[in-house]
């Protein structure tokens, strides 16, 4: 059984690694959708870098407490969190909303 040290230690990695993960797909993947729509990638891309990091930490998260952990708990309260979903529901915009504006307003 772990330790409550070392189960937070692997919730940092996780949220790191999401984040390094997110970076990665921001600049390779998000950068050149922007720039095909016209969307200049300019601003406070960070705000961008956040969204697509949570969406992919969701995407994990989802998949983690159907699939591969069903009995793990926190799984289950993080998914039924009404934060978690808020901020998801956040994090498209961000990612997103640049498409129908035609520009990143952040």
């Amino acid at each position: 059984m772990l330790s409550e040290f070392h189960k937070a230690i692997i919730r940092l990695f996780e949220r790191v690694a999401f984040l390094i993960i997110g970076f990665l797909c921001l600049f390779h993947i998000l950068k050149p959708v922007y720039e095909r729509f016209g969307i200049e990638f300019m601003g406070n891309v960070w705000i961008n870098w956040f969204g697509i990091s949570y969406i992919l930490y969701v995407f994990y998260t989802l998949i983690a407490s159907f699939f591969i952990a069903k009995e793990n708990t926190f799984f289950q309260q993080r998914v039924s969190s009404f934060v978690f979903w808020i901020l998801f529901i956040v994090a498209n915009y961000v990612v997103f909303v640049p498409f129908v504006k035609g520009e990143n307003p952040f």
